[in-house]
């Protein structure tokens, strides 16, 4: 009797056992691996390459979604343009913002839904959306900076390259963009508004607004200002075709009148050339998300507190939607031959779209402008090592030698 009931027992937590792996939950996650126990994935995610690591995966799992565990959190990765649309169309709805830990330190003010009550509006949050919504940023608000951007621009050129053989460019764009940035973002000179920021922030929150302002304004964009200079050195006939386009916007504007609006709309091969340094190098490999609200996608479910890594990699260099993605090619964001739709995203999508994307389009082409009509050069080591995966930057800070005309 006690051989049938001890036969009995280890049947049943067999059994169990059996049922709690079939479990619905655990059934319908995405396919992939956690890695190691505590680490995860974290090592090869962090030491190898973002871009790699995903490919990888998709491959091994599947094209569309896979999950992994980075920095502690579990994680999906939802990959293509299909999931680039459906990250952007439920901003707020499925997904918020999250930062890893290790930002959460650099960005004090940050503190994740769990730490933190639902505040009631005030003028605080009614000054953030502020800042945070397209309008801080629009053309119409751009215009009355480009001019600005110009004369930064030539005078930066002028005192750093001017007479020298040989210019380091990766520090000189931080040097650009960084002099820019400073001018737009913190040269508040309504002494209103700068009383309401005072009262209604404290000042870790303050310094939290301007240090996410100014990364986007000048990291990002001295990232891209770099490459360019790179694939313009390494294809002179693309570098004719600007400076050509370039000449003729000067030649129809009086000596010394500065960039305007209808300038930059001029600008069409240069911000190609521009679109095409962003796919080839994104300035910002990707972003993380917390999950809000449980959901499904392609057949799987991802369960709320987990969290979601997009990353423009999984299109950018996918010969399904770049032909011969290897090679720099400018023509292919011609009229009538744009990307097909979500799998160009350099600026990201839906209400988190980066506030800055015409301040970036703006910022790069006043440089473009005035590096192309004043010289001409030839990269010191095309073949140097980029380091910096979330943010990529030349190993040696892009020398190049320069020729003035």
């Amino acid at each position: 009797m006690e051989l049938l009931t001890l036969a009995a027992s280890i049947l049943l937590i067999a059994l169990t056992i059996l049922l709690l792996r079939r479990s619905p939950g655990d059934a319908t996650l995405p396919p992939g691996s956690f890695g190691w126990p505590i680490l995860g994935e974290s090592i090869e995610f962090l030491f190898g390459k973002p871009e790699k690591f995903v490919g990888d995966r998709m491959r091994k799992y599947s094209p569309d979604i896979f999950k992994t565990k980075i920095l502690g959190e579990k994680t999906a990765v939802i990959c293509g343009p299909a999931g680039h649309k459906f990250l952007f169309s439920n901003e707020q709805k499925l997904f918020t913002v999250f930062r890893p830990h290790p930002m959460q330190h650099l960005f004090r003010s940050y503190k994740p839904k769990s730490e933190s009550s639902p505040a009631p509006p005030s003028k605080a949050t009614d000054e953030t959306k502020a800042i945070r919504q397209p309008g801080f940023l629009k053309p119409e608000a751009l215009m009355r900076y480009l001019a600005g951007m110009d004369l930064i621009t030539q005078k930066q050129l002028h005192v750093h390259c001017d007479g020298k053989k040989v210019v380091e460019f990766y520090p000189l764009s931080k040097t650009i963009t960084l002099t820019i940035a400073c001018q737009f973002f913190l040269g508040i000179n309504n002494p209103e508004r700068i009383a309401r920021l005072v009262k209604n922030f404290d000042d870790v929150t303050i310094a939290d607004k301007m240090m996410g302002l100014l990364t986007a304004g000048y990291s990002t964009v001295a990232t891209t200002m770099t490459f360019l200079m790179k694939y313009l050195g390494l294809n002179p006939d693309m570098y004719e075709r600007v400076r050509a386009e370039q000449l003729a916007i000067a030649a129809a504007k009086k000596e010394g009148v500065p960039l305007d609006w209808e300038d930059m709309a001029k600008m069409k091969y240069s911000w190609n050339v521009i679109s095409e340094t962003m796919r080839m190098v994104p300035p910002l490999q990707g972003t993380f998300r917390e999950v809000i609200e449980e959901f499904t996608y392609a057949g799987y479910t991802i369960p709320k507190g987990w969290k979601v890594y997009w990353t423009v990699s999984t299109t950018n260099m996918n010969p399904q939607y770049f032909k011969d993605p290897e090679r720099f090619n400018p023509s292919r964001y011609d009229e009538g031959e744009a990307p097909p739709p979500y799998t160009y995203v350099p600026f990201g999508g839906g209400m988190r779209m980066c506030p800055g994307k015409e301040y970036a389009r703006i910022s790069i082409l006043a440089f473009v402008h005035n590096v192309v009509k004043k010289y001409r050069w030839e990269v010191v080591d095309p073949n140097e090592k980029v380091e910096g995966d979330m943010m990529p930057a030349p190993q040696k800070g892009l020398p190049v030698r320069l020729y003035q005309h």
